[in-house]
């Protein structure tokens, strides 16, 4: 009965939605590491290794993650966790450098379902962290949220990957509610949200608001700054091959 109480509310679907979004947006590499891992299997092979590299991915995700759900509720943590999500979203807006991450692919079924394992218990804890601040204290939309997102970024990783490609807003609209996010942990500590109820009740709203603001100006910023850097590297490289004796 809680449970149907619980999915009739728009919270309830604000934040499912909100999850999904979340492990969507920082969940690209994970689906590219699955598809490295794979790639010298044979074609049935493939199929196999990534669905069952996915569910147990979905598994080991939701037993991370009510662990982290756990972990938020102590004093201070929450606060090292909003401070943590701000480079996590701020670091999502910078282009990086292309790379497979060193990992190998692998000709046996069982090898490659462990490497996806792996790859994914190492590159989740931005995930683990984010999804666990946004569920806040409801297992179910924490579980119902990674069990559609993670197969939805495995299986749809290419048209996912081409999407952010062509709308880079989509990702610019993640980082934000990443920093949105950020922002509320840091007035919900219990180290501090006692004084902050009883003394600036506004910092609720305003500090979820200026956290999602902050992120995307940053990110903006610096993401600017790479590219200006950039460019500069490939113009000195095509001036010195200009200038090279023939």
């Amino acid at each position: 009965m809680e449970f149907l109480n619980e999915v009739q509310t728009a919270a309830f679907w604000t934040g499912l939605l909100a999850i999904i979004w979340v492990n969507v947006i920082l969940s690209g590499d994970n689906a590219v590491v699955i598809a490295l891992a794979a790639r010298s299997l044979p074609v049935r092979q493939q199929k196999q290794a990534v669905i069952w590299g996915a569910g147990a991915a979905v598994v080991l995700r939701i037993i991370l993650t009510i662990v982290a759900v756990e972990l938020l509720r102590l004093p201070w943590l929450r606060l090292i966790g909003g401070i943590l999500l701000f480079w996590i979203a701020i670091k999502l807006m910078v282009p990086e450098e292309g790379g497979d991450d060193g990992v190998g692919s692998s000709d046996n079924l069982w090898a490659a379902i462990k490497t996806i394992l792996i790859a994914d218990l190492v590159m989740s804890l931005d995930n683990v962290i984010a999804v666990a601040a946004v569920a806040k204290d409801s297992f179910v939309l924490l579980i119902l949220g990674l069990a559609i997102s993670i197969p939805l970024v495995i299986f749809g990783a290419t048209m996912l990957m081409k999407l952010m490609e062509r709308w880079p807003i989509i990702i610019s609209v993640g980082a934000a509610l990443i920093g949105y996010v950020a922002g509320e942990m840091l007035v919900t500590d219990p180290v501090v949200k006692d004084w902050v109820d009883a003394n600036i009740a506004w910092l609720h709203w305003a500090a979820p608001a200026a956290g999602a603001i902050f992120v995307v100006a940053v990110g903006k910023w610096l993401a600017a700054r790479a590219e200006a850097a950039h460019k500069e590297v490939v113009d000195l490289g095509e001036g010195s091959e200009s200038g090279a004796p023939r």
